[in-house]
């Protein structure tokens, strides 16, 4: 496996967005998000972090991506991958996965 550990971010709020009706909060699929991963890839690291874009961000970039969610440029949850976004709104496992195997993650089945 690449020896570099993935940062995987959840950008959301704790009020669902309007078209994600019958969807997981963000903070549920925060950790949704890392139990499954570790379920499927046990002993595989990686760092997550939940970021509430209705918070004070210190971070630039995290500021960035908060207003480009304000801005409706994205839905929220948000998911990004080393930078990369795999899914935004109502968040499927598969891609997730997919990006995460691009990185040289292998399932434990």
């Amino acid at each position: 496996m690449n020896k570099n550990i993935p940062i995987i971010e959840v950008f959301g709020a704790d009020v669902l967005c309007a078209s994600c009706v019958n969807a997981p909060s963000s903070k549920n699929t925060y950790e949704w998000l890392e139990a499954a991963i570790k379920r499927k890839y046990p002993n595989q690291p990686f760092t997550i972090r939940y970021i509430d874009i209705n918070e004070p961000l210190t971070d630039k970039r995290d500021q960035e991506y908060a207003e480009r969610i304000h801005n409706d440029e994205y839905f929220y949850p948000l998911v990004l991958i080393n930078n990369e976004v795999v899914g935004e709104g109502y968040i499927q496992i598969q891609p997730v996965f997919k990006a995460l195997e691009k990185l040289g993650f292998e399932p434990s089945e």
